[in-house]
C-alpha cells in the first residue's frame, strides 16, 4: 500500500527542519537535533578550514573534506602531525587521518576520530566533481559581491 500524501508531506517537513541551524537555546534540543539529523544534512557539518595559500589560490575559507585530502591537526594529542584522511563518518561527523592512530593492548593499530573543526586542510584530492562544486561556489562569492 502506497504512504498517504500527509505522511510524505510530514517527513519532508522533518528534513527541511533537519537540514536548519539549530534554533533552540536549549542544550537538550540542540544535542537531538544534531544526533537525529540526516546523514545527506551532515556533509555541512564536515567543512574544513583551508590552508592559507589554498584559500589564496581558489577564493574559499572552507570545504567539505574528502577521503585522500591531505589534512593537518591543528588542536589535541596529535596537534602539528599532517596526515591522509582515511575515511570521513558522516553519521558522527568525524575525521580518520593515517597519522593519528593508537596502538591497542592486543597490538593492533587504530585511527583515532577526529572534528572536523580540529584539522586544515593542507591539499586537496581533485576530481571533476570537486572542481565543478569550486568553481561554482567561486562564482557565487564573485555574485554576492557585486
Amino acid at each position: 500500500m502506497a504512504p498517504s500524501r500527509s505522511n510524505c508531506i510530514k517527513d519532508s517537513v522533518k528534513v527541511k527542519e533537519m537540514t536548519k541551524i539549530v534554533s533552540s537555546k536549549s542544550p537538550g534540543k540542540q544535542r537531538k537535533k544534531n544526533h537525529s539529523a540526516p546523514v545527506h544534512a551532515n556533509k555541512n557539518r564536515l567543512k574544513c578550514r583551508l590552508d592559507e595559500f589554498l584559500q589564496e589560490q581558489y577564493g574559499l575559507r572552507s570545504l567539505v573534506v574528502k577521503t585522500g585530502d591531505l589534512a593537518k591537526i591543528m588542536r589535541g594529542q596529535f596537534r602539528d602531525t599532517e596526515g591522509k584522511v582515511v575515511r570521513v563518518d558522516y553519521k558522527d561527523v568525524r575525521v580518520f587521518l593515517d597519522s593519528a592512530t593508537v596502538t591497542k593492548a592486543d597490538g593492533k593499530e587504530v585511527n583515532i576520530p577526529i572534528h572536523p573543526s580540529n584539522i586544515k586542510l593542507v591539499k586537496l584530492e581533485m576530481n571533476d566533481e570537486r572542481k565543478q562544486l569550486i568553481e561554482s561556489k567561486v562564482m557565487k562569492v564573485a555574485e554576492s559581491e557585486e
